[in-house]
């Protein structure tokens, strides 16, 4: 059953990103990683893809805001969220999903993501660092440039702050970018990951973002010959 959540605010979290934040409702539950159904009570304008989206909480279930992130694009739905008033009403379908962190902390955990799929990932990784969980965690994180990579400060002072929590971001296309990056740069492959994981049978893998990124990540992770059983994937269309 919906729920109506009052829209607090909007923020720019990275070029052509856009976050939006709501009220959270007393005894409001969620598990980190978990996503909803958004639905516009009153849209000024609509189109082919109607009147709802489905998005990841990129809110930590600690924080005081509920909130996902989105790339901004040409459609009815995120024209009108953009340009609704401060205090309106978007009904809430959720939460659900399953892209949640597993219960044995003696497993590593390893993220796999890029763009704005680095949603439940913020989520899960601000949230461990709350709870003080004890699970080893390694984050890569895929961009074309700096200015297209949401949450970056926040994820590295976990870094800082957590030696049992890995940021690996890295950016594809730096000679299209006017900012600087010291870190590092190409796609997540193979090699990659073999510098930070001693045994890639270990850890359970979480894949989030774009479908053709989600397949390419689980292409990644089989002829590396890790195990199905041991891959957690969620994909969107739409960001």
């Amino acid at each position: 059953m919906a729920i109506a959540l009052k829209l607090k605010e909007r923020r720019m979290v990275a070029e052509g990103t856009m976050a939006f934040h709501f009220e959270k409702p007393p005894g409001f539950a969620y598990v980190a990683g978990q996503a909803g159904d958004w639905i516009l009570q009153h849209p000024a304008k609509t189109d082919k893809e109607g009147n709802k989206r489905s998005f990841t909480l990129a809110s930590a279930p600690y924080e005081e805001d509920l909130f996902f992130a989105t790339r901004v694009r040409e459609t009815a739905f995120k024209e009108d969220l953009q340009s609704t008033d401060l205090g309106s009403q978007v009904d809430f379908d959720g939460p659900w999903g399953e892209l949640t962190l597993h219960d044995d902390p003696a497993v590593p955990a390893v993220f796999l993501t890029g763009g704005i799929g680095v949603t439940p990932f913020r989520s899960i990784v601000l949230q461990w660092a709350h709870d003080q969980l004890e699970h080893s965690l390694f984050l890569f994180y895929s961009n074309r440039r700096p200015e297209d990579a949401a949450f970056v400060d926040e994820l590295q002072a976990v870094a800082k702050q957590r030696a049992k929590f890995t940021f690996l971001p890295t950016m594809t296309e730096m000679e299209k970018s006017k900012m600087p990056w010291s870190g590092a740069q190409g796609y997540i492959d193979q090699a990659m990951l073999r510098r930070s994981l001693t045994d890639l049978n270990r850890p359970i893998y979480y894949l989030s973002g774009p479908p053709k990124m989600v397949e390419s990540m689980q292409k990644l992770l089989t002829d590396s010959g890790v195990k199905q059983e041991r891959v957690r994937t969620e994909s969107f269309d739409g960001y």
